[in-house]
C-alpha cells in the first residue's frame, strides 16, 4: 500500500507539471507577438533559474535533516497561492463550444500510442545500468519498444488524426527542426550538471548537501540575468541566430574547460568555470524557441510550444540517464577493489551495486588515507568522463543550430484571445475590453486546442 501511494502521488503531480510546462508559454504567446516575447521570455526564464538556486538548498538542508517527506508538502502553499493569482488576474475568453465537442477534437489514440510509447522509453532509460545491464532483455526491449512506438505516433499522427497532438506542419521546415533539436540537447546536458556537479563537490571537496548547493549558486545566480538579457536581445534585435551561436560556443567552451577538473582541482576553479557554463546556459533557456516559432503561423502556438515543452522534460530522462551509464562503467573500473569489498560487505560487483556506492558518499570524508584520495580521484576522473561526453552533445547543439534561417519575427496575435481588461465606459458601467493584435485577420485556436 506504501508503494502504490508513492507511486499515485508522482504521477498526479507529473499531470499538472506537465501541463505547466506549456501553458504559460502558450498564454504569453496568444497576447504577445513573438516580435516582441524576447523580454517576456527572458522574466519567464528567469523565474526558473531562480526557482534552481532556491531549490537545491531548501532540498538539500531538508534531506540532511532526515525531512524528505518535506519535499512534498511544500509544494501545497506553493500552489495555493498561485492558484489564487490565476483566479484573481488571469482572465481570458473561453473558448466556444459544449463539453462534449472539446473532448471530440481530443487526439485519444494520439495521446495514447504517445504516452505508452514515451514511458516504455522512459522505463528502459531508467532501469538501464542500474537496476538491469544495459545489454539485458529487461532494458533493451522497452528501449526498442519505446522507439517503435513513437515512430507509429508519428506516422499515425501525419496520416489519420485528425486533431494531431503533433502536426506534421511543424517539421516541414528545417528552422524549426533545428530549434526542436537544440530544445532537446540543451536539457539534456543541463540536467546532467545539475545532478553530477553536486556529485563531484560531495564526493571530491567533502561538501554536505547544503554545502554542494552552496557551491552552486554561482551556477544559478549568473544563469537568471543572462536568460533575461537573452531574451531582451531578441526583442531589441529582432534576431536569434547571433545569440543562439554565441550561447552555444560559451556553453562548450565552459564544459570542455570542465573536462580538466579532478579530484585535486582548487574548488574555486570549478566555481569559476561555472560561470561561463551559466552565461551560455541562460541565453540558451530563453532564446531557443524562437526559431521554432518564427517560421510558423500564429495558428500552431500552442502545438509548437507544447512540443517544445516535451522535449525538455524528455531531454532530462536523458540527462540523467547518460550520465549515470557513464559513471557507473567507470567508477566500476576505477574505485579500488579494497573499497568496493568494503561497500559490498564481500559481495560480487554488478551494475545496481554502483546505487550503494552513491549511498555512502558522504562517508567517503571518514575513509582511512590513502583509500580516501583513491576512492575521491576515481570519482573525479570518472566524472571527467561525463563532462567530455556532455561536450560532445553539445557539439551536436551547435551544428544543429546552423541549420537556421534568418526568419523574421512574427508581430501578429489574434485579439480572439486577447487579455481581458475591465476599464469604466463613460456611464460608470464595467465594460470587458480585449487585447487587439496588429493582424486582426489572424485566426487563431491556440488556448481552444488545450483549454477544455
Amino acid at each position: 500500500m506504501t508503494w502504490l501511494v508513492a507511486a499515485r502521488e508522482p504521477v498526479v503531480q507529473g499531470l499538472g507539471a506537465g501541463g505547466l510546462q506549456s501553458i504559460p508559454n502558450i498564454i504569453v504567446s496568444d497576447l504577445v507577438p513573438l516580435s516582441e516575447r524576447g523580454t517576456y521570455q527572458g522574466f519567464i526564464g528567469l523565474t526558473w533559474a531562480f526557482a534552481s538556486a532556491i531549490a537545491p538548498l531548501v532540498s538539500g538542508a531538508l534531506a540532511s535533516n532526515g525531512q524528505w517527506r518535506w519535499f512534498f508538502y511544500l509544494n501545497l502553499p506553493l500552489c495555493g497561492i498561485a492558484l489564487v493569482l490565476i483566479l484573481l488576474f488571469l482572465h481570458l475568453p473561453t473558448p466556444p463550444g459544449t463539453l462534449q465537442e472539446k473532448l471530440n477534437r481530443i487526439d485519444w489514440i494520439g495521446n495514447m500510442i504517445f504516452v505508452a510509447s514515451t514511458t516504455t522509453l522512459v522505463i528502459g532509460l531508467t532501469w538501464g545500468g542500474i537496476t538491469y545491464p544495459w545489454v539485458s532483455v529487461h532494458v533493451l526491449a522497452p528501449l526498442l519498444l519505446g522507439t517503435c512506438g513513437l515512430g507509429l505516433f508519428m506516422f499515425y499522427e501525419a496520416k489519420f488524426a485528425t486533431n494531431p497532438i503533433v502536426p506534421i506542419s511543424l517539421l516541414r521546415n528545417r528552422t524549426s527542426v533545428s530549434g526542436y533539436i537544440q530544445t532537446f540537447i540543451n536539457p539534456v546536458v543541463n540536467i546532467a550538471i545539475l545532478y553530477y556537479i553536486p556529485v563531484y563537490y560531495q564526493a571530491c571537496k567533502d561538501a554536505s548537501p547544503i554545502g554542494s548547493s552552496v557551491d552552486m549558486l554561482t551556477l544559478s545566480l549568473v544563469l537568471a540575468p543572462c536568460a533575461v538579457l537573452g531574451g531582451v536581445s531578441v526583442a531589441k534585435f529582432q534576431r536569434f541566430r547571433p545569440q543562439l551561436w554565441i550561447a552555444w560556443c560559451l556553453y562548450i567552451i565552459g564544459m570542455g574547460a570542465f573536462t580538466v577538473v579532478r579530484a585535486d582541482t582548487a574548488k574555486a576553479v570549478s566555481i569559476g568555470l561555472n560561470v561561463i557554463i551559466a552565461v551560455g546556459g541562460g541565453i540558451l533557456l530563453s532564446v531557443v524557441y524562437f526559431p521554432i516559432l518564427s517560421p510558423l503561423s500564429v495558428s500552431e502556438n500552442a502545438a509548437a510550444l507544447s512540443f517544445h515543452g516535451f522535449c525538455r522534460l524528455f531531454a532530462g530522462v536523458w540527462g540523467v540517464s547518460i550520465g549515470a551509464a557513464i559513471l557507473q562503467n567507470q567508477l566500476a573500473s576505477r574505485l579500488p577493489p579494497q573499497f568496493l569489498e568494503t561497500v559490498l560487505n564481500g559481495s560480487s560487483y554488478d551494475s545496481s551495486n554502483v546505487n550503494l556506492v552513491f549511498s555512502v558518499i558522504p562517508l567517503i570524508h571518514t575513509l582511512p588515507e590513502p583509500l580516501k584520495e583513491e576512492v575521491r580521484a576515481a570519482f573525479g576522473d570518472s566524472l571527467a568522463v561525463v563532462w567530455q561526453v556532455m561536450t560532445g552533445i553539445l557539439v551536436i547543439g551547435l551544428i544543429a543550430s546552423v541549420l537556421m534561417r534568418d526568419v523574421p519575427l512574427h508581430s501578429n496575435v489574434d485579439k480572439k484571445w486577447g487579455v481581458r481588461e475591465l476599464e469604466k465606459d463613460g456611464g460608470g458601467k464595467d465594460a470587458e475590453r480585449q487585447g487587439e493584435g496588429s493582424d486582426n485577420s489572424v485566426k487563431t485556436e491556440s488556448i481552444t486546442s488545450l483549454v477544455v
